[in-house]
């Protein structure tokens, strides 16, 4: 493919491999093209019936050349007019029939090539479904979707162009070069000879445009940074403040001059291949008639000037199928390369499933156990270390510490969002690990403080936590987190759309909304993990007001700064740099004059202050 951006076309496009493409050239193995392949499998008599239409398209496409001759010798200079009609009708059959043959062949490609994308995107999104937290984390999100979307999408380009194109170039190749030498092999393989005369100087060109092309694309991206930066409100306002107008000013003349200068050295380029193309073009045909000439003239042969025609005719439609597949070699790369990349995220190991025995419970107490737990997100960086703690069933613990202390880890490890690397988390007397993912996750419930909702109504994101909830159920729930009265204030209640990540609510509205949505889960453990932190004071009094009861009520464990929540807890676990250093109630933890004291002078007691 050209660089992002590239303006190429024509014959000159193709046949050339960025230096990129060039470095991540895929290993084809016969494993890969197996597995390619596979996908093909399913439709294999569409296959078969698409490899007779483009035979018999790309032949029938041949024969209107071979009966111009006909219609020249026996029709024009032999004077008969029925014939000259039969021919120039048959002519014009033969070519609507390739044509339409032409067009049934188009669609059960394309056909083909959309259920297998189709397959190829269920297979992706299913498996993208199964990853790790992990996965999500340390992989870019665009490059995900482009996974999803444009590669995938790549595939039927795969197999409409590049599968396509390499059978009916081979085929209309191998039928024009069979009807010239039935016509005559002395000017078959003159007419072989002259081929390269085309193809030389076309490649020559084509790969002096792709740099060039290259070269402008690079220009063109400074240009477009340049702007980027420049025109933008904070870009704009510190060019101003720092009086860089001129300096940029002669960036962008700089950067502009340049693409002017490329632009047109890049148009010249494609105007003398043209010229050489034109030329070269003409001088096969002339060649195959000077020759053709002495041996009808000189030699007596019975070529007759219909056969004359035909072969240059022939002659003709040998140039591009040469071209194009001279060119097959970088198409046939760079499709490999997209099935690699795909298969790069098929192959990615699933970290987090089901254990060939994990049982369902009936119900669980929500109880819950940390033994001994070890947890790194990578080898080099320990996050916990031996961290020891028991929750009984109806009662809470908060867990307090400095930012990055790995709080938010220690309850991600609960619903297996990660998996530790030594110790056990038990979940109702049964290792996490042993639960199945679908009953472990849906008897834990977190209300994070960074809150996500659908773009869609209120009620449409609450039924994502139980789809056949009623009426009742999601008021009763809404009155809970303390929502209701807001819901009840919009004139669609429910119904009230949120926008684009809740964008049309505030903060606070958000975050009770989603409190609401994990009540209508109803889970055996409610996690509330800093659910109030990035709130103001009054939403935060609302949310606090909702947590209250719901805390009393619930097997809880609790991440907050608040003081009139880390008072709620039955039990307080102080953690600093991975490990629970202190534990206890809040009167026996401010004496002690350790982390929690600080905390408690630094945070809790100033947050706390309208308790």
């Amino acid at each position: 493919m050209p660089p992002a951006g590239g303006r190429m076309g024509g014959p000159f496009s193709r046949g050339f491999m960025t230096e990129e493409e060039k470095a991540a050239q895929p290993k084809i193995t016969k494993d890969l093209l197996k597995r390619v392949f596979s996908y093909l499998k399913p439709y294999w008599k569409q296959l078969v019936l698409v490899l007779v239409c483009i035979a018999v398209s790309s032949t029938l496409s041949l024969y209107p050349s071979v009966l111009t001759g006909k219609i020249l010798d026996e029709g024009i200079i032999g004077r008969n007019m029925k014939l000259l009609i039969i021919f120039i009708a048959a002519s014009f059959g033969l070519t609507l029939l390739s044509n339409l043959i032409g067009v049934a062949e188009g669609y059960i490609n394309t056909w083909i090539a959309q259920h297998i994308t189709y397959d190829m995107r269920n297979q992706m999104f299913a498996h993208l479904q199964r990853m790790s937290q992990r996965f999500f984390t340390t992989n870019n999100q665009g490059d995900i979707i482009t996974r999803m979307t444009s590669d995938i999408s790549g595939v039927e380009s795969v197999i409409t162009n590049t599968f396509r194109n390499i059978l009916s170039n081979s085929i209309t190749l191998v039928v024009a070069l069979i009807m010239m030498f039935q016509k005559n092999w002395i000017l078959a393989i003159l007419g072989i000879c002259v081929i390269p005369l085309f193809v030389i100087p076309t490649r020559k060109a084509g790969k002096t445009r792709w740099k060039l092309t290259g070269e402008a694309q690079e220009c063109n991206d400074e240009i477009n940074g340049i702007l980027n930066e420049t025109m933008s409100v904070s870009g704009q306002l510190l060019v101003k403040l720092f009086c860089k107008e001129k300096h940029e000013y002669d960036r962008y003349v700089s950067a502009n001059g340049r693409m002017i200068k490329l632009n047109i050295k890049e148009r010249m380029a494609g105007r003398w291949f043209f010229v050489v193309l034109s030329t070269v073009t003409n001088i096969g045909p002339m060649i195959l008639y000077l020759v053709g000439g002495i041996l009808i003239m000189k030699y007596d042969s019975d070529l007759t000037p219909g056969d004359l025609t035909v072969l240059v005719a022939l002659l003709g439609r040998t140039y591009m199928p040469v071209n194009n597949l001279l060119n097959i070699q970088v198409d046939w790369m760079r499709s490999m390369a997209l099935f690699t990349r795909i298969f790069e995220y098929f192959d990615m190991p699933v970290e987090i499933q089901d254990a060939p025995d994990a049982v369902t419970p009936e119900s669980t107490n929500g109880e819950v156990d940390f033994s001994h737990v070890d947890f790194s997100y990578d080898p080099e960086r320990q996050i916990l270390k031996d961290i020891s703690f028991h929750l009984d069933s109806g009662h809470s613990v908060a867990i307090v510490g400095p930012s990055g202390s790995g709080k938010s880890t220690i309850i991600n490890l609960i619903p297996r969002l990660y998996d530790v690397q030594s110790g056990e988390v038990k979940f109702g007397g049964t290792d996490v690990r042993k639960l199945s993912l679908e009953f472990l996750r849906r008897n834990v419930g977190i209300v994070s403080q960074e809150t996500y909702l659908f773009n869609g109504t209120i009620r449409e994101n609450l039924l994502y936590a139980k789809s056949d909830a009623t009426e009742e159920e999601m008021i009763e729930a809404c009155k809970k987190a303390n929502i209701y009265d807001f819901i009840q204030s919009q004139e669609t209640g429910l119904d009230t759309m949120v926008g684009n990540r809740g964008l049309k609510l505030s903060g606070g509205e958000k975050q009770r909304i989603s409190i609401a949505r994990v009540l209508l889960k109803d889970p055996a453990l409610l996690i509330f993990d800093e659910a109030t932190s990035a709130l103001d004071s009054i939403s935060e009094s609302k949310i606090q007001e909702a947590i209250d009861p719901i805390i009393a009520e619930r097997t809880s464990i609790l991440i907050a700064h608040r003081l009139s929540t880390i008072l709620a807890a039955d039990e307080i676990l102080v953690v600093k740099d991975g490990e629970i250093v202190e534990r206890g109630q809040h009167k026996d933890l401010v004496k002690l004059g350790g982390v929690y004291t600080e905390l408690y002078n630094t945070q809790f007691k100033r947050a706390g202050i309208d308790d």
